[in-house]
């Protein structure tokens, strides 16, 4: 069993292996990103019903939208130039706010975004937001969602019924899905990626901040407060990311390379 799961991922990923932008790390891709996209649309749009947003007329709604449209027109602009387009191909950014609590914000495929109010107080800065935003936005570009689901799916059926398991957006993909980006129907979107991931969307933020912008020197001072919210208990964004001591450092180390990009 575990030979022919090892002979079905080397298939497999010899097919589906792509590369993280700009870090250029390999990795394993098997569903299209046109039917994660179609799901996540889905998906956002159930989780806008029970959550209803901000008026687009509230500050706090302004903000994150302000602060988000920077990021994002500075991702869009670098990935046509850099001819990477296809990673943001169906993208269509939206950003929403909604009233809750939680010390939270998370970007579905195709750019569909939701910042918590809970959050907010914590940021305290347009810069901070930002570097947040470009956080989640690189968890999307990254597509570490799709290798999640890419694993899940390996362990599921070993590649061998891949087919049948994505066809025709089956429940299993569905159910997938759903708990790749940890969707509930009153919690929303929790994405629970792996720490290897949470330190590759903390450098992508970096830089699709500096981008826009932004100071990436403010992301030191964001966490450090972030690992402080909450008390014992730390906020949900912070549950699989890597030790404070080891993140700020790698923020520290990280910054003269995200400053390059700065404009």
């Amino acid at each position: 069993m575990k030979t022919k799961l090892l002979i079905s991922l080397v298939l497999i990923g010899g097919l589906s292996c792509s590369k993280v932008p700009i870090l250029n790390r390999k990795q394993l891709n098997l569903l299209p990103e046109s039917q994660l996209i179609s799901m996540s649309l889905t998906n956002y749009q159930d989780f806008l019903q029970t959550n209803p947003p901000l008026p687009a007329s509230e500050s706090n709604a302004q903000l994150v939208t302000r602060v988000g449209q920077k990021v994002s027109s500075a991702v869009d602009l670098f990935m046509r130039q850099n001819k990477m387009a296809d990673r943001i191909k169906g993208y269509n950014w939206e950003f929403n706010t909604v009233s809750n609590p939680q010390v939270n914000a998370w970007c579905m495929p195709g750019g569909k975004i939701v910042v918590y109010t809970g959050l907010l107080p914590i940021t305290q800065d347009e810069a901070s937001l930002a570097a947040v935003i470009g956080h989640e936005i690189g968890h999307a570009i990254a597509r570490h969602g799709n290798e999640r689901m890419s694993q899940m799916l390996v362990a599921e059926t070993g590649g061998i019924a891949l087919d049948v398991a994505t066809a025709n957006k089956s429940e299993q993909t569905r159910t997938m899905f759903q708990t790749a980006y940890g969707i509930g129907t009153t919690v929303g979107a929790i994405l629970p990626y792996s720490r290897l991931q949470e330190t590759e969307a903390d450098k992508l933020g970096l830089i699709f901040m500096a981008m826009a912008g932004y100071d990436p020197s403010v992301a030191i001072g964001l966490w450090q407060r972030m690992s402080k919210a909450g008390g014992s208990k730390p906020p949900e964004m912070l549950s699989t990311h890597p030790s404070d001591e080891t993140r700020i450092k790698n923020i520290r180390n990280y910054l003269p390379t995200a400053m390059k990009y700065k404009r």
